[in-house]
Parts: C-alpha cells; sequence; structure tokens
C-alpha cells in the first residue's frame, strides 16, 4: 500500500498549494487540473466530494462555483459510459479561464461547459428542474476575517453566495428526482442541512469525514433530494496507522496518481 500520492491531498482544509503545485498544478490519472489564480485551490475536500457524489444514469449535471473545474472534470471522468452534459458556472473570470483551459485540454471537452456568471442571474434564466445533479464545493465562513485576495474571500466566505440563496437555487434548478451533493465543515454543514429542508430539500446521505478515526469530524459530504426519507449515514476515516486507509483508497484510487 503506497504511504504517498503524486500529489498528496492536503489536510483538510482548502490549504494554499506550495510553489510546485502553484507552477504546476494538480495531475491526476485521466487530467491536469491548473489551478493558479483561482479562489480556491485544488483540495482533498473537493477530490472527496467528486468521488462521492451521487451521478446520474440520464440527464445533466451541474457545478456551482466551480473554481478551477475539479468537480466537474472528475465527474466528467466517472460518467464516461453515459457520456452526460456538464455544466459549470463560476463567478471569478481568473477561475472560469482556468476552468475552461482545464476542461479544453481534458478527454471530455466536449461534454464540458463553463459559464462565467453570478449563479442567481443565471438559475433565474433556466428551467426549473434542469438538472439531475448538482455538486458544489460551496463558501463555508459566515463571519470573520476575510482574506486579502479578494478571489480567496469569494471562494472561501458567503457575502456573495449565502447558503439560503444556495439552496433556493438548488431547489429551482434540481430536478424532482435529482440530487445535490456538497462538502462542509461539520457545524456549517449541519446547519445547511437544517436550512435545507425550509427548501423543501432533505438529506438522504451524509458522510462524516475524519482525518483519523480518533479525530473529531472534520468535514460532511451531504446528498440533498427533493424527496424525504431516512437519511443513510457513513464515516470515512482518511488515514489509518499512518497510511491512507483502506476506505479513502477505494473511493480516491481512480483519481490520484500512484494510488
Amino acid at each position: 500500500m503506497p504511504t504517498q500520492l503524486n500529489n498528496p491531498p492536503s489536510a483538510l482544509v482548502n490549504a494554499e498549494p506550495d510553489g510546485e503545485k502553484m507552477a504546476k498544478g494538480f495531475t491526476f490519472k485521466q487530467f491536469h487540473v491548473d489551478d493558479y489564480g483561482c479562489g480556491m485551490p485544488v483540495s482533498t475536500d473537493g477530490v472527496l466530494l467528486g468521488a462521492w457524489a451521487d451521478l446520474p444514469e440520464q440527464g445533466q449535471l451541474l457545478d456551482i462555483g466551480t473554481g478551477s473545474g475539479l468537480l466537474a472534470l472528475i465527474a466528467a471522468q466517472r460518467s464516461v459510459h453515459t457520456a452526460m452534459p456538464i455544466t459549470a458556472i463560476e463567478i471569478a473570470q481568473a477561475a472560469a479561464n482556468a476552468a475552461r483551459n482545464n476542461f479544453a485540454c481534458s478527454p471530455w471537452a466536449e461534454r464540458l461547459h463553463c459559464v462565467e456568471q453570478n449563479v442567481q442571474s443565471w438559475a433565474n434564466e433556466q428551467t426549473a428542474g434542469s438538472f439531475n445533479a448538482i455538486v458544489c464545493n460551496p463558501p463555508y465562513f459566515n463571519n470573520g476575517l476575510q482574506a486579502d485576495c479578494q478571489s480567496r474571500a469569494t471562494a472561501r466566505h458567503t457575502d456573495t453566495l449565502t447558503h439560503p440563496k444556495l439552496l433556493s437555487v438548488i431547489r429551482h434548478l434540481l430536478s424532482d428526482n435529482g440530487t445535490a451533493s456538497l462538502v462542509l465543515p461539520e457545524y456549517e454543514g449541519r446547519q445547511l442541512i437544517n436550512l435545507a429542508e425550509q427548501q423543501q430539500l432533505f438529506c438522504r446521505r451524509l458522510c462524516e469525514v475524519r482525518s483519523t478515526e480518533k479525530k473529531p469530524i472534520s468535514r460532511l459530504l451531504i446528498t440533498l433530494s427533493p424527496q424525504s426519507g431516512d437519511t443513510v449515514t457513513e464515516q470515512l476515516s482518511i488515514h489509518d496507522q499512518g497510511r491512507y486507509s483502506e476506505a479513502f483508497i477505494a473511493l480516491t484510487r481512480h483519481f490520484y496518481l500512484k494510488l
């Protein structure tokens, strides 16, 4: 079992990439992501969500706040057999440009489309229920000191896209049988689950993520649906006895190099 990755996942925070990653981006097994200039660089959060999220057998997928395009690219790799069209929306020009370039260099360029626009304005122009699946690694800081870099502040703070507004967009765009998958820190994730019910969106699947089995929960992977019902709860530890856990490897091995 490998103890290192070619591009090892960051800690369960959206940490700044080091100099080498800043220059070269991240190379995965089937695609490359250049995240230079993006407010939210490639992180373990994104890879976990992309690998874990529910994908439909038919219809279209929307990636809200795509950043470098990571989630859309993972979805494209996972949906080769269905050739699912994927729309990625991004408000920041530099990130949208990076996503377009990453899409164009991928094996699935014809299925990936990036829209540079505010998601609320764009959603108002779309037919209700247009998407069978939505993925989103949303802003999560509700208050506190913001990053000096405006693109990073926009990506991390809810000033421009609060969670109630995000949920309203999801409810409008998601089909009745569709699912929306998100990743958030535990506290913000539990708050969002409660807020979602006000929009008639219900948590149907929940993965509690820890860095190790003995550590507290760091992240929640959440699947919302307009269909009410029981929540299936899972647990995932990233590390086990100093190595990547079997569960983490099983989930991400199709993406990370040398895993």
